[in-house]
């Protein structure tokens, strides 16, 4: 759908302007003729004047957007809290107390600092959290994968492949070259695998430790200037490398959908 189409949809969807044309139909139902003809008249041209103005202002396209995107947030609320519900027990333990740190993170950065809002740094844990769930997810998925796969059954199998192909005639040897191609590509898939799994561990345990240092300092903070020495940067530019290697080396994994990199929002939020 066009651009443009959307906003007329939304506006044409809009509580105000639905029960506009009831009030009209209503009006000219009860309104002696020719009124009622009149009364529809007028309330077509009106409608018609709506929609060509209305959705072509800069203000109500900023509405429909923050509107679209609120309802995207809560979408991918449900469906990660659905994820978490999908985890074992000992992943949502993990999961569920990062959640609850963060927001003892929160309470007490504003009970210790008398402030009634929590800084743009702090407030992306927000977004590390989410990260961490959904690489969390990853993570689960590759391990289930390794473990379904025998690399020491296609060590041999390609090790024998090899010898065979040397001493095959020749309609014999293209059978077994691809077999043997065929092998090689599921060994780089699972080498890719484990690739990923390790740089999954490694991020994972980073985000753990990064939020139990917030903690630390906001427990302990003399200053507000203390926690904003803190390198929130340095994590979320390391959780985007993750996401950016492992868009490259594990694109069969099809668990990265769950990152969702073009609905959304970056992870440092916007300083008001």
């Amino acid at each position: 759908m066009p651009r443009k189409i959307a906003y007329v949809w939304e506006a044409l969807k809009e509580p105000v302007n639905l029960w506009a044309i009831v009030g009209v139909l209503a009006a000219a139902i009860y309104a002696p003729p020719p009124l009622e003809h009149i009364i529809l008249l007028g309330g077509a041209v009106a409608e018609a004047l709506y929609l060509m103005t209305v959705p072509a202002t800069t203000a109500y396209q900023r509405l429909v957007e923050r509107r679209q995107r609120q309802r995207a947030t809560l979408e991918r609320q449900r469906a990660r809290e659905e994820l978490i519900k999908s985890f074992d027990p000992r992943e949502r333990e993990a999961v569920e107390y990062l959640r609850w740190l963060k927001k003892q993170i929160y309470a007490n950065y504003m009970r210790f600092t008398r402030s009634k809002d929590v800084p743009a740094d702090i407030r992306t844990l927000d977004a590390m959290w989410e990260r961490f769930v959904d690489f969390l997810d990853l993570y689960r998925r590759c391990k289930t994968h390794l473990r379904a796969f025998n690399r020491q059954a296609i060590a041999n199998q390609i090790a024998q492949a090899e010898r065979q192909v040397a001493s095959a005639d020749e309609k014999a040897r293209k059978v077994i070259e691809n077999n043997l191609n065929i092998l090689r590509a599921r060994m780089a898939e699972y080498e890719s695998i484990e690739r990923a799994t390790k740089l999954l561990e490694a991020q994972l345990q980073t985000i753990e430790n990064f939020f139990g240092l917030v903690n630390d300092k906001v427990m302990t903070m003399s200053s507000v200037e203390s926690i904003a020495a803190l390198d929130f940067e340095s994590v979320l530019s390391s959780i985007e490398m993750t996401r950016s290697v492992l868009e490259e080396t594990a694109p069969i994994m099809s668990a990265l959908e769950a990152l969702e990199r073009e609905q959304a929002p970056p992870l440092t939020p916007e300083r008001p």
